[in-house]
């Protein structure tokens, strides 16, 4: 049985499942909600406007800059899976030439972000219900592991450092700030790895994050699994704590998991087959 850990928060009570019948049972029970909550999640997401970028800067390259630009409006949904890019337009609302954004989306590429063709042009790398259940499989396992190395190995400053994280993470939480509440999830997940001391585990990690980190914002489009969510982390700095690495590994494990399954009843609920038909930055 997993036990919750600790009593430093009361939003880690939600990690006390047992590993019989009563997980089978919940897991069951989400599953049979998540879709319908996935469904009106999505839909959204896909209504929500993007926001003007700022002016490019001349200290750095534009096609850096460019890419940073369009990775984030990837992992938010802006630049939905299988959308293709019209190259025209989004020269006209980041102010660029075709020349920073093709070596961009170049970049893109070599990250898994972009599939670029010579027939049909760029298109955002799709994204499919089986393929998120299975990165985030992978996903689980490095950062349980690092959960439990972290506990045994970090220091009293990374804990304090790890707290304050925390603290501010879920502070945006109570005000529903999506975008800084992510920015410092993610600050939590990859100094969690960090903690680990592992460097194969840290470049491991690193490599599949690209991907990864669209799936987590997807994720937190579903309210549910958004409080869900914040009372796993809470039962992670528990354990982390108690220095206990065992709870570690299983909490982080399971949060990562139910990640994956959150992810893939979007995407199901959105359909690959509307993706494939948009376009991303306005009609050619």
């Amino acid at each position: 049985m997993l036990e919750p850990v600790g009593g430093r928060d009361s939003r880690g009570e939600a990690d006390g499942t047992t590993m019989d019948g009563t997980a089978a049972k919940t897991g069951t029970a989400r599953k049979r909600g998540a879709g319908a909550r996935a469904a009106s999640a999505s839909e959204a997401a896909r209504k929500a406007a993007p926001q003007k970028p700022a002016p490019l800067s001349r200290r750095v390259p534009f096609a850096r800059q460019v890419a940073d630009l369009l990775r984030d409006q990837i992992i938010r949904g802006t630049l939905p899976p299988g959308a293709r890019i019209v190259e025209r337009s989004l020269c006209q609302s980041l102010d660029v030439s075709r020349t920073p954004l093709r070596e961009a989306l170049k970049l893109l590429e070599a990250e898994g972000l972009v599939e670029i063709s010579q027939n049909k042009g760029a298109r955002i790398m799709s994204f499919t219900p089986q393929e998120a259940e299975r990165l985030f499989e992978v996903i689980a396992g490095l950062e349980s592991l690092a959960a439990e190395l972290a506990a045994q190995r970090m220091g009293a400053d990374e804990l304090a450092q790890l707290d304050d994280l925390h603290a501010r993470m879920c502070a945006h939480y109570d005000r529903q700030e999506k975008d800084p509440y992510f920015k410092l999830n993610t600050l939590i997940h990859d100094a969690v790895v960090r903690a680990s001391d592992n460097p194969i585990l840290i470049a491991t990690h690193a490599s599949l994050m690209l991907r990864a980190r669209r799936g987590r914002y997807m994720a937190i489009i579903d309210p549910f699994r958004w409080e869900e969510s914040v009372g796993e982390h809470a039962a992670l700095m528990d354990a982390l704590h108690a220095r206990d690495a065992e709870a570690a590994r299983r909490v982080w494990r399971r949060h990562l998991i139910r990640t994956g399954e959150t992810v893939s009843a979007v995407l199901e609920a959105a359909g690959i087959a509307d993706a494939e038909g948009d376009e991303a930055g306005g009609p050619a």
